[in-house]
């Protein structure tokens, strides 16, 4: 009984992910998405940011985050179902490393900032490169 009830939790909680992962982004979002990414071009996905600081993060809504690199490249982050509720606001991308760098797989923490409880968790996507477009 306990494991039926288990595994329809896990169902229902996974269905919900996917269904907030594959909503419309709000044209606020979009347009926040475009003024750091608008006229770059996209490069080969990557698997661990050059290099990483919390500071550098720019949290566009559920679906995508933004990392700030060196010589104006921006890193997109599109975490594989979401990572709710990061994109409302009042909340913290917490992650666990060793060292300064973010990659593909790694595990983050949404924390709201009120009362410091876990509200969710993500895992990390691939880090897309977006730089200026070629001349």
């Amino acid at each position: 009984m306990h494991r039926a009830l288990a595994l329809l939790l896990a169902a229902a909680v996974s269905a919900y992910a996917a269904s907030a992962a594959s909503a419309p982004r709000s044209t606020k979002a979009e347009a926040q998405l475009q003024s750091w990414i608008g006229g770059k071009v996209a490069g080969a996905p990557i698997d661990c940011l050059p290099s990483f600081q919390p500071d550098d993060m720019v949290v566009i809504d559920n679906k995508t985050i933004l990392f700030k690199g060196y010589h104006d490249v921006v890193y997109r982050n599109d975490p594989p179902g979401g990572c709710s509720p990061m994109g409302t606001g009042g909340y913290s991308l917490v992650t666990r490393s060793t060292s300064s760098r973010l990659c593909r797989g790694d595990i983050a923490q949404v924390v709201d900032l009120r009362s410091g409880v876990i509200s969710g968790s993500c895992a990390m996507g691939s880090f897309v490169p977006y730089q200026g477009a070629a001349r």
